[in-house]
Formats: structure tokens, C-alpha cells, sequence
């Protein structure tokens, strides 16, 4: 993983803005995509030296004055709020983001009595790594035919970039793996060498799908949304998630699938034995 995320990710918020949606005039000669740095240094009340200096990585200790000032001027959303204030306290060594401990692969029983209360809906846990640590019988019905749970550690992200079921199995492959790599860069910390170990040994075994989408910009999470799946009995679901995150230091989450149409109601309520109806769709 890069030593600038925070750097780098102000960087490409910079380009990404566009002169009229902060209503600066667009000229013709603009070189730069986006906002010029002193366009924003200007916005921000800061100077573009310090500027230059956080987006290369030479400071590494910016005030939250100065990173509310940006993120005003980069009309950044809540979420990449968020995110922006998670990359500085790593990139300055905050205290409250210490050294990551080993991924708990343990579910307290409380965690396992509500995904047990999930059933039949298609609901998984993972943890900060992706590995799978609970289902309900919903989501074995999906995913078991596809391969994922064959590994006697089943891992998602594993799974996605280096089993060729899963590119079969997930028609929007690109989309999805993107959101799986947002996810596990939003979860792993900058010095946590368990992330980095896991992230090592998929660089190898995965290739270029895998490190390439690690050395590029993180992207933000998507906790919710709707993901296309190709099952070998119930043919095409389209599913939409939402991800509960667990309050708990280790990042443990809970990712629940409902049918996102009509059809995908009817082809659940058949892989799951149930009449019609059994899971209501999601639909809007």
C-alpha cells in the first residue's frame, strides 16, 4: 500500500473538482484537470507551498483547521470527510490508530445469534480481511454453488481474484472487484502488516487485477448497493446489500443481501424451499 494516501487522495479530489462547481471561471488554457493548487490553496486560505508539500507526503501533520479548510474547498462529501480524516490520523501516527492486532477469525455469540435470526436471507460476516467467519443457510445456498465456500478458509477477496468461477459467476466482475478493494483498503490501516502480508501474497498469486487496483487511488467504500449474480440453479439475481459494520476494533461487518426484483424474489424463494413472496424485494 502507498505511504500518501492522504496526499494522493487530495491530489485527485483536486482534479476532480471543476472550476464552476466552486465558481472560478473557465478558461481556455487550463493544463491542469480540475483545480489548479493555487485555486485551491486560495479556497482554503493556505499557501501552495504547503499545499505541494502535503500532497507529495513532506508534511505529515496537518491541523484539523487545515483539513476542514480542504475539505471545504473540494466540496467533499460526508463520507469523503470521513475518509479524509481516517487517512491523516494514519498518515501522522494518531495514537488512537495503533498497530493492528491479527484479524479475529472469532464470532461473539451475540453476532452469531443475529445472523442465525437472518435466516433464510442471504447474510455473510467477514472480517477486516474479507475472511469468511458466518453465514446464514440464504447465502450458502448462493454462494456455495459458485465456489467460494469451497476453501476450507473461504476468503471473498481470494475468492474474486483468483478462482475463475467467480468472473462466471459475477457479470460486472470490474465493479465488484473495485468494491471489494475500496472496502478492504477502508478497513486496513496503514501499518497494519497482516494487510499488507495479505495484499502481498494476492500480488503474486492475483497479478496485475489485483495490483493494479492497489497501487490506484483508493476509491471509497460502497456499503450498500445492488450486485448481478449468475447462479448455476437459479440462473440471474440481481441482489441489493447493505453493510452493517460491527462496533468493534477489529472491523467485523455484516453484509445482508434482499432481492432486488420481482424475479430475484421468485428465484430465492425457490433455492430456499419457501412459497412465494418469503423474500420481499427491494425495489425503487
Amino acid at each position: 500500500m502507498s505511504d500518501n494516501e492522504l496526499g494522493t487522495f487530495l491530489r485527485t479530489r483536486r482534479e476532480a473538482v471543476t472550476p464552476a462547481e466552486v465558481g472560478l471561471p473557465t478558461g481556455p488554457r487550463r493544463r491542469t484537470p480540475g483545480l489548479r493548487r493555487s485555486e485551491v490553496a486560495t479556497l482554503a486560505g493556505v499557501s501552495v507551498e504547503y499545499l505541494a508539500r502535503l500532497e507529495q507526503g513532506r508534511d505529515r501533520h496537518p491541523s484539523p483547521q487545515v483539513m476542514g479548510a480542504l475539505a471545504d474547498a473540494l466540496r467533499l462529501t460526508v463520507e469523503e470527510r470521513f475518509h479524509l480524516r481516517r487517512l491523516e490520523k494514519e498518515t501522522s501516527g494518531d495514537p488512537c490508530c495503533p498497530t493492528a492486532s491479527e484479524p479475529s477469525r472469532s464470532v461473539r455469540p451475540t453476532v452469531q445469534s443475529l445472523v442465525d435470526r437472518l435466516e433464510p436471507a442471504p447474510a455473510v460476516l467477514l472480517n477486516r480481511l474479507s475472511d469468511v467467519l458466518a453465514y446464514t443457510s440464504g447465502y450458502e445456498r448462493i454462494v456455495g454453488p459458485l465456489g467460494l465456500l469451497d476453501d476450507g478458509r473461504p476468503n471473498l477477496i481470494r475468492f474474486l481474484f483468483t478462482d475463475a468461477r467467480a468472473r462466471a459467476a459475477y457479470p460486472e466482475w470490474d465493479s465488484v472487484a473495485d468494491a471489494q478493494i475500496a472496502s478492504f483498503q477502508a478497513q486496513s490501516m496503514l501499518t497494519d502488516p497482516h494487510a499488507e502480508a495479505f495484499a502481498d501474497e494476492l500480488t503474486v498469486i492475483a497479478g496485475a487485477p489485483f495490483a493494479d487496483r492497489m497501487a490506484a487511488v483508493p476509491g471509497l467504500p460502497r456499503n450498500s448497493g445492488v450486485e448481478r449474480l449468475t447462479h448455476p440453479e437459479a440462473g440471474a439475481l440481481r441482489l441489493s446489500y447493505e453493510t452493517l459494520t460491527l462496533p468493534d476494533a477489529d472491523g467485523q461487518r455484516l453484509v445482508v443481501h434482499l432481492p432486488a426484483d420481482e424475479a430475484s424474489s421468485a428465484a430465492l424463494d425457490r433455492l430456499n424451499g419457501r412459497k412465494p413472496g418469503g423474500l420481499r424485494a427491494v425495489t425503487g
